[in-house]
């Protein structure tokens, strides 16, 4: 340290104003850029979120109306069956004959409950497995954002 003299550590020729105002502007080049990057991926995400709402929206639609569909349907045929076994009931001849069509129907219509209930089941899960792909995927992707940044 016998080299340096203390004037030369405090002077102020070291000091050049233009590189400073130079590190300045790049500093505040880098935030702007930033700043917009982290605004469009904002942007992006809040479009994705938009599409993936509404493709939500739709899908909810059209499954409340397959699973509407499905039970009136039902409904029709459960009438249908009754007004029929009604209409057999009126041509009975005997008790005998009354109690074997009324366990035949009651039978009948206990595989058909069944049968209804599964399909209604089913199509429920297909429902709610399109209703929740859309924010699967959405999910997905921003993990995968999260990753990559």
């Amino acid at each position: 340290m016998a080299n340096i003299k203390i004037d030369d550590v405090f002077s102020m020729s070291s000091f050049d104003p233009s590189k400073f105002a130079e590190s300045i502007r790049d500093f505040a080049e880098k935030g702007a850029q930033q700043s917009r990057e982290a605004y469009a991926k904002m942007k992006a995400a809040g479009e994705d979120a938009g599409k993936t709402l509404e493709a939500t929206v739709q899908t909810a639609q059209a499954g409340t109306v397959e699973i509407g569909l499905k039970a009136i349907d039902a409904l029709r045929t459960n009438a249908e069956n009754s007004l029929s076994h009604m209409e057999a009931l009126l041509g009975v001849k005997s008790i005998a004959e009354l109690v074997e069509l009324q366990t035949a129907f009651l039978r009948k219509q206990a595989e058909l409950t069944v049968e209804q209930a599964k399909s209604m089941q089913e199509t429920s899960k297909q429902v709610a497995e399109k209703l929740a792909k859309p924010s699967k995927e959405a999910a997905e992707k921003v993990m995968a954002s999260f990753k990559a940044a």
